[in-house]
């Protein structure tokens, strides 16, 4: 089944707690292109959130948001600057002698100045923390990869509707050529028996024209190959994986053999069944553009 480049995949989930989110969007590109956001300090859950997620995604532009939020149940540590706790207890006891004041310097009395303490969390436990991130990030990519085949699988149903179209079109294109043949030796017939003015007209020289000109518009090898091309296109969108670039492949080939075609018919009714072939072609060309 094929996929489109397209998703989105959103997850939030509260463990060890903390809330974390993860939203995973993606658009169309040649390759695999990561890209990342997270809060300060976080940086290395890019790395394995890249790794984690090619496991399972090939080709796009995927842009990821993982939102840590604050941890209820990490204990807070407290640090004591003691050069500036002793330099307000000296400050203190200088101040005391100099004006004659009672020294009654107590604890509660140097806690006031707040900045001798630094209060922040113990160290992150990294592997712990990415064990919690991959529990949200496994839901948000199911959602993802699962939108993506979803808009894979329309596209595939728009894919195999164009084709049968597109071989309804060879299939006129078949019919009606040799018939162009026979138009043009009963033209050539007519016009020679107008110019002889009905002195007898070379028999033989008429089938060797005919026969040129049927070799030049003969497109019996293009439209094989063409109907063979599909054929491939139909097993590679049956195909497991990333299809995108063999269909793109598959796709030129096609367009080569129709720009083939319209070079040499020379007859007004094929020349608009190629023009319609080719204007299919566009479309099915615009949607492999998407595809994984």
């Amino acid at each position: 089944m094929i996929k489109s480049m397209t998703g989105f995949g959103r997850s939030e989930q509260v463990l060890t707690g903390r809330e974390i989110i993860v939203e995973i969007k993606s658009v169309n590109h040649r390759y695999f292109e990561f890209s990342c956001r997270t809060i300060r300090g976080f940086g290395f859950l890019e790395e394995k959130a890249k790794t984690y997620i090619q496991q399972r995604v090939s080709r796009g532009k995927v842009d990821v948001y993982i939102g840590i939020g604050a941890d209820d149940e990490k204990e807070s540590v407290v640090s004591i600057n003691h050069s500036l706790a002793q330099g307000y207890i000296n400050a203190l006891r200088e101040l005391g002698q100099a004006y004659n004041i009672s020294d009654d310097i107590t604890v509660s009395s140097v806690a006031k100045y707040s900045d001798i303490f630094t209060v922040h969390q113990a160290a992150e436990d990294e592997d712990k923390l990415w064990e919690d991130v991959q529990v949200v990030l496994d839901n948000a990519i199911d959602k993802f990869v699962s939108m993506r085949q979803a808009e894979g699988k329309r596209m595939q149903t728009d894919l195999e509707n164009r084709s049968k179209t597109i071989l309804e079109l060879v299939s006129q294109v078949e019919q009606r050529s040799p018939q162009t043949v026979l138009e043009y030796r009963t033209r050539l017939q007519d016009k020679m028996n107008e110019l002889l003015s009905g002195a007898s007209v070379d028999a033989q020289r008429i089938l060797t024209e005919a026969a040129i000109f049927a070799d030049k518009v003969a497109v019996d090898e293009e439209t094989v190959r063409l109907r063979s091309h599909f054929k491939q296109m139909e097993q590679i969108m049956s195909a497991q994986g990333a299809v995108g670039r063999k269909l793109d492949f598959i796709l030129q080939e096609m367009n080569r053999e129709a720009n083939t075609i319209g070079s040499k018919v020379q007859d007004a009714q094929l020349a608009h069944v190629v023009v319609d072939i080719k204007a299919e072609l566009e479309k099915i060309r615009e949607q492999v553009q998407n595809i994984e």
